[in-house]
């Protein structure tokens, strides 16, 4: 699922950072491939971790997810070493999102099997007509 686009991550890091970390065949231009590859990559990163927790694709995403989403995308666009701000953002989000997995901090969005506060609930069911004492006899 995607929860950051190509824009978000420009008005985040800026052109220049991303030019360099996306442009390979140096044209000049930030290379949209690499960085949709990225993006795709984190977010499939974010999924393997809210997979066990909510139903995916989740009906509404949450803001920080976008955030989350672009560290991400960030942190995977350096392909020797990232600086340590970028490796330190990547550790806390991918520690955000086990305790996220473990259930200890909320997205605000149903969990799996969780039913949503609107559901309406079946009525119970009438009493059974055929028992075993009705049908003994035949």
């Amino acid at each position: 699922m995607t929860y950051t686009t190509e824009q978000d991550m420009i008005d985040r890091f800026g052109n220049d950072e991303l030019l360099q970390l996306t442009d390979r065949n140096n044209t000049g231009a930030i290379d949209t491939t690499v960085l949709d590859d990225a993006i795709a990559d984190a977010g499939n990163e974010i999924d393997s971790y809210l997979g066990g927790r909510y139903t995916l694709p989740l009906s509404t995403v949450p803001p920080v997810l976008n955030r989350v989403c672009a560290d991400i995308a960030r942190y995977r666009l350096y392909t020797f070493e990232a600086p340590t701000e970028v490796a330190n953002r990547y550790k806390a989000n991918t520690q955000w999102l086990t305790q996220v997995a473990n259930g200890v901090i909320q997205l605000g969005v149903d969990a799996v099997g969780a039913q949503p506060a609107d559901a309406v609930t079946p009525p119970n069911p009438p009493a059974r007509v055929f028992t075993y004492d009705t049908l003994k006899d035949y």
